[in-house]
């Protein structure tokens, strides 16, 4: 048995009054027995989500927050953050394709190994499509190139964590479908211990999902705009070089052969300068947000 203050179970949704309808039933069964807490929030919807909402709204354990307009995923997941007055909280679909099991196979990890986030790892199973796989492939790997990422599956939409330093951290996560990666990159970025354990995942009940290559280009921007604020180095000594080499690539048959620096060799020459200084005012910048932020 668990305590009412030790866990919420988070639940963004958007139009799966469909859904909602067979994951509530068992997941309102599993809290009362362990004393959780859900968390669901109404992204303003436009079907019956709120109709269906209202049949639940007896049961002590279930909370809903109504947005009066579609914020976004993370935009729904920072509400109910705001709203959880638990230790650790956790975030599920609504779509229905995560099991009850794992929620409790992600507590059990996160409290037994003293953790600050476990993310719920979907590595081996088979995306549910071509355009998805390539999306999170390309995601993974920029992540990876630009950081130390000690964790495979960043933007699984089922990971639990400290509820405290999520709140920390809100202001930095995005309110689009990039939320999960973000939150990871941030809580691994701020030296944070960040594990993950595979999970399962079911086939989505109804419906279609709403993500999309658009997704995975926004995805891409949040990382890079989380490695500017937290390694800038990482973005613009690269840039600098690669500058630096070019013009210098450029230019150099033009010295050898007595023809003068060419203009492309001072391009790319005063460019690396450009990106260096750029780098060295970021690297200024980023140590006094995150003083501002720790």
């Amino acid at each position: 048995m668990g305590s009412s203050n030790t866990l919420s179970i988070i639940i963004p949704a958007f139009n799966e009054a469909d859904n909602l309808k067979t994951l509530l039933p068992p997941l309102i069964e599993l809290c009362t027995q362990n004393h959780w807490k859900i968390i669901l929030v109404n992204d303003g919807s436009h079907d019956k989500t709120k109709e269906i909402l209202d049949e639940f709204q007896q049961n002590e354990y279930f909370t809903v927050i109504h947005h009066k307009i579609n914020r976004g995923y993370g935009g729904a997941i920072k509400s109910g953050i705001i709203h959880a007055d638990s230790e650790y909280v956790i975030t599920i679909d609504a779509d229905g394709q995560h099991r009850m099991e794992d929620i409790e196979k992600l507590f059990r990890c996160i409290t037994e190994k003293d953790a600050d986030m476990i993310v719920g790892s979907r590595k081996g199973l088979k995306s549910a499509s071509l355009s998805r796989s390539v999306g999170k492939t390309l995601i993974r790997t920029i992540a990876k190139l630009l950081m130390n990422v000690p964790v495979y599956d960043i933007n699984s939409g089922m990971k639990i964590y400290r509820t405290e330093l999520a709140r920390k951290y809100l202001c930095l996560a995005p309110n689009t479908m990039s939320y999960s990666d973000i939150i990871t990159l941030i809580f691994i970025n701020n030296r944070h211990l960040v594990l993950e354990e595979p999970i399962v995942i079911t086939k989505r009940l109804t419906g279609k999902s709403t993500i999309s290559i658009e997704t995975a280009f926004n995805t891409v921007m949040e990382i890079i705009n989380i490695v500017i604020l937290f390694n800038p180095a990482k973005v613009f000594i690269p840039l600098s070089l690669i500058s630096l080499l070019m013009g210098i690539g450029f230019g150099l048959p033009g010295i050898l052969s007595g023809r003068g620096i060419s203009t492309g060799c001072l391009l790319g020459i005063v460019a690396g300068i450009i990106f260096f200084l750029l780098g060295l005012i970021a690297e200024q910048l980023s140590l006094i947000s995150r003083n501002r932020i720790n």
